[in-house]
């Protein structure tokens, strides 16, 4: 392996303290800042190296991702990054009890590409990953099993990195969850002596070890009271002044995947983002200990990015960014690969990135929708409110055009109101879809853009097919998908979670407006009575609303409009 460029360097500084007479990690060319509040607060914002080193597999490359890069790299610290977050996955390369030696080529292609983030300037943190669930899990049960195998993977990588510099940091495990424990009193404990464990390998193996900076997480990562009062009672014990915290949030779960109607970043999501980094706030970062956010993000973004609307998913994230940079939460973006095209070196979604990073510096304005939609033949005013979010309303144009306040648009307090004669003339084509888009601009931040779309009630036709490859034929006319309801002729909720009749987005139903279908999953007809009628309630943004009926027996499965 090549020598790093970030050891030559503090070969040629320590030389030069030892001319001096000086001494310790300071003076051995260590720049980085002593404090672990000073450490932490540097690593913003940062970037997970996801569904990499830590997917199960063979290597690197076995969930779809390709190989790392130095350029990879290179490009991440060029979007603004200041850190990395590397997670790993480490006891499917292990060797036996008791030695449990990881593969040393895994554990060199580790160093390699931490080395090649140091040598561009990132921080990096090195978590313990899918092993939270593959075995250090079974702790309640192989209790001496587990502590012999978490201390010696630990043992191993204290002793390989114990020489990096202090932009390195160490996360003892990711996630940490227990299989059949007596309670979460006993989970708690489990956690703490894990972590403690942690605390002691690391600090024993000497180096730059000595003061590094350790991470520990909650139970599960959460960032409930209990859970958090839990880790500051570690964090006394140990009483070390070069400790950080981690939790992760991927926001209000009925808006995160889309279920239960949750179809909108409305005033219960917010308010949820919003305690949870009150709590850290004030549990964790008011008494002094530094806190990462290692992972935050949307969780219907595990299949893909358009389980969420747009304008609802930019709003998250200009919110949640505004709340953890103000309250000094080192916040670390999740990218399984779904962010950063690894191959490209371009974002898959340029205005997601756009409002990801605007929120690292300043507030952005945003709007009650970024889409309107027209009703050939019937249209008529239509208002849109702006969120200004302590921003000021600057102008709203079309393409290189400014429109005229008072004569294209009117705006009264918050209200954006687009009259008739606008929409009429923006949407003169008649064909179905965007036939525009208006920018409203702000003082400052992103600009905030809206779709004018032309649309008509969708029609849905009669069709027959299975449980495995079920599609309801669907002319959209211009209008999109939001969400399904799910009843039984007496009214009770059908199909997964049955506690409410809004089934999940892309799980259990997914759009298909360039194939004209909506396909109903087999995860779907999994919960649903054999030859029990069930009314499904399509909603779409516009807000028309189609019904359907659907049968199955057995396999099959009919579909009748109505």
């Amino acid at each position: 392996m090549r020598r790093p460029r970030w050891t030559t360097l503090t070969a040629v500084a320590a030389a030069a303290a030892l001319s001096l007479g000086l001494a310790g990690p300071a003076a051995a060319g260590d720049r980085t800042p002593r404090s672990a509040e000073r450490v932490v607060a540097a690593m913003q914002p940062g970037w997970n190296l996801g569904n990499t080193f830590d997917a199960v597999g063979a290597d690197e490359t076995a969930w779809g991702n390709p190989r790392v890069t130095q350029e990879l790299l290179s490009e991440v610290r060029d979007n603004g990054f200041r850190s990395i977050r590397l997670p790993v996955t480490l006891g499917q390369h292990e060797g036996p009890a008791p030695d449990y030696t990881i593969a040393p080529a895994v554990l060199d292609r580790v160093e390699e590409v931490v080395d090649w983030a140091l040598d561009e300037d990132l921080s990096v943190l090195l978590d313990l990953h899918h092993d939270s669930w593959m075995w250090t899990n079974a702790m309640p049960t192989r209790h001496d099993e587990v502590l012999a195998q978490f201390t010696a993977t630990w043992q191993q990588l204290a002793e390989r990195f114990r020489d990096h510099p202090r932009t390195l940091l160490f996360e003892s495990i990711n996630e940490p969850q227990f299989a059949g424990s007596t309670g979460e009193a006993q989970e708690y404990a489990l956690l703490d002596e894990l972590n403690v464990a942690f605390h002691e390998v690391v600090r024993s193996s000497g180096g730059r070890n000595a003061d590094r900076v350790l991470v520990l997480p909650t139970l599960h990562t959460d960032s409930g009271q209990a859970r958090l009062d839990s880790l500051v009672a570690t964090f006394t014990a140990l009483d070390d002044p070069h400790l950080a915290a981690t939790f992760h949030y991927y926001g209000y779960w009925p808006f995160s995947v889309n279920v239960a109607g949750g179809t909108r970043f409305d005033a219960t999501a917010q308010q949820d983002a919003t305690d949870a980094i009150a709590r850290v706030q004030t549990t964790l970062v008011s008494q002094g200990i530094p806190v990462i956010l290692g992972e935050y993000g949307l969780l219907g973004f595990d299949r893909h990015t358009g389980t969420i609307e747009q304008g609802e998913k930019l709003k998250f994230f200009e919110h949640l960014g505004h709340q953890a940079r103000t309250t000094g939460v080192t916040t670390m973006l999740w990218d399984n690969g779904q962010h950063l095209d690894r191959t490209a070196l371009t974002w898959r979604d340029p205005e997601l990135f756009a409002q990801i990073s605007s929120s690292w510096k300043k507030r952005s304005g945003t709007a009650s929708t970024d889409q309107v939609f027209v009703r050939p033949g019937a249209v008529a005013d239509q208002t849109v409110t702006l969120n200004l979010n302590g921003t000021r309303f600057k102008d709203l144009s079309l393409g290189k055009k400014k429109l005229k306040q008072g004569k294209d648009y009117t705006l009264s307090g918050s209200t954006l109101t687009l009259p008739a004669a606008l929409l009429a003339r923006l949407s003169g084509s008649g064909v179905h879809g965007t036939s525009a888009e208006l920018v409203a601009r702000f003082s400052h931040g992103v600009p905030w853009s809206i779709e004018i779309v032309i649309a008509d009630t969708p029609v849905l036709s009669d069709a027959t097919g299975t449980t495995d490859a079920f599609a309801v034929p669907t002319d959209f006319r211009g209008d999109r998908l939001a969400t399904m309801e799910a009843r039984y002729l007496d009214g009770s909720n059908a199909g997964p979670h049955g506690w409410t009749s809004f089934k999940e987005f892309d799980v259990t139903f997914a759009p298909d407006a360039s194939g004209s279908t909506i396909l109903l999953r087999p995860a779907f007809f999994a919960e649903v009575t054999d030859g029990s009628p069930v009314v499904l309630t399509f909603h779409f943004w516009s807000g028309e609303t189609v019904t359907y009926t659907v049968v199955r027996n057995g396999n099959e499965v009919t579909g009748t409009v109505g």
